[in-house]
């Protein structure tokens, strides 16, 4: 695809279309590097666990850390020895 390089401020830049952007997941931010000559815009490679805690902190503030399952019994529980 044939893009205009176009004067933005003092610098010079590529709009990207839309559908592009969309394909490659890039979103606000990008990593924007030079290989042999080519210019190679990449998304950021977040950490698997980034704001994990930030959220287990948010969860405890609102206690809303209650177990998902409730408990529950087999009918002849109580004749196990453990």
């Amino acid at each position: 695809m044939q893009v205009s390089i176009r004067t933005m401020g003092n610098s010079r830049g590529v709009l990207i279309p839309k559908p592009i952007l969309e394909q490659t997941g890039l979103l606000d931010v990008a990593d924007l590097q030079v290989h042999d000559g080519v210019i190679e815009i990449r998304p950021l490679q977040r950490h698997p666990r980034e704001g994990w805690a930030a959220d287990s902190q948010r969860v405890a503030l609102a206690a809303d850390d209650v177990w998902g399952w409730p408990e529950f019994a087999n009918a002849a529980d109580q004749d196990l020895l453990w």
